[in-house]
């Protein structure tokens, strides 16, 4: 899966003197808590600050930033800040530029006009932060959604497209399952256990869910949508507070696939399920390095992750309600 956008890795040199082109007073600043890092987000978007303090937890002010990241729009949308060739189109009519200074761990957006990959964006930071900060308890990312059933629950990973979120909120309409995040989540492997933990308060999604679950029509009534028809969504008001979780082990492993003629599940050793997630860029287009030594990193981390619980393969060529239904069966196997 090709990244929509490019990212450019600067020196810290270069950031200083793109950062006087862009910070003034009139910028919005929050901070924000995930995963016990602090991540403090600039923009002058009022939109954007809003769906960022719908978003995430916030971190108190006092709290230093481990990573930084602005989301800024240049004058008439020319996009000044970036050398020629180093841009790719954005959503709208803006010019989209991205520069990440590893050092700092500072990303700066600019005319990105889509809240979504900003939000991704910042959560690629901090798992970027994770890859390289030494800790005995090492902590690392997945771009997959999880469900949690009985403190115990699964993962569900794909390339875009694929039927993520819509096999996430198909689950969730059986009260058995219980939200633990729906885009994003962070693993720690201790011992025996797989130990997983959300990343956002609240989920961005498309607001057009209830099309293939018109059960969450009435649910989603009154929510404010943005201008890509995404709206942040407060789970506990859809789903209730009781099936909110924080963290949960994991027990399964179910990565998508869409693609006529193959078979529709197909069991994978965890050498088959790494290839398969190398093949599709880890089912991540939010990855700010792509390095052999990140790679190397990515892949080890896999490797144990897949040799921990079963992991199988679901073609979702199928209608929504019968790929839920082969996922429900294999959960119940495992289960």
């Amino acid at each position: 899966m090709q990244s929509k956008y490019t990212v450019k890795l600067i020196s810290p040199k270069t950031k200083e003197k793109l950062m006087k082109k862009i910070y003034s007073s009139r910028l919005y600043q929050r901070k924000a808590a995930v995963h016990g890092t602090c991540i403090k987000f600039f923009t002058d978007s009022h939109e954007f600050k809003d769906m960022w303090e719908d978003n995430f937890e916030p971190m108190p002010d006092w709290v230093r930033p481990h990573c930084r990241i602005f989301a800024v729009f240049s004058s008439g949308g020319t996009g000044e800040l970036a050398p020629k060739g180093r841009m790719v189109s954005s959503p709208g009519s803006r010019v989209l530029s991205i520069f990440y200074e590893p050092v700092s761990k500072t990303v700066i957006v600019q005319n990105c006009e889509y809240y979504g990959w900003v939000k991704s964006i910042a959560l690629a930071l901090i798992a970027d932060f994770f890859e390289d900060f030494t800790s005995e308890h090492r902590r690392y990312s997945v771009h997959g959604s999880f469900i949690d059933f009985g403190g115990r629950g699964l993962t569900i990973i794909g390339p875009s497209k694929s039927g993520k979120t819509t096999l996430t909120y198909g689950l969730l309409l059986d009260k058995r399952f219980n939200f633990l995040t729906d885009d994003w989540f962070f693993v720690r492997l201790a011992n025996k256990d797989t130990l997983v933990y959300s990343s956002e308060r609240n989920s961005y999604i498309g607001a057009d869910l209830a099309d293939n679950w018109p059960q969450y029509s009435s649910r989603l009534k009154g929510i404010t949508k943005d201008s890509s028809n995404r709206c942040v969504m407060e789970v506990s008001r859809v789903l209730g507070e009781d099936r909110i979780r924080q963290s949960s082990d994991l027990m399964l492993t179910v990565i998508l696939r869409r693609e006529r003629g193959k078979e529709v599940v197909k069991k994978l050793s965890p050498v088959d399920a790494v290839a398969y997630m190398m093949k599709n860029d880890f089912c991540n287009p939010h990855q700010l390095v792509r390095s052999k030594a990140k790679l190397e990193k990515r892949k080890a981390f896999f490797m144990e992750l897949f040799g921990r619980a079963p992991v199988y393969l679901l073609n979702t060529i199928e209608k929504p309600g019968e790929s839920l239904e082969r996922l429900k069966k294999l959960i119940e196997q495992i289960d």
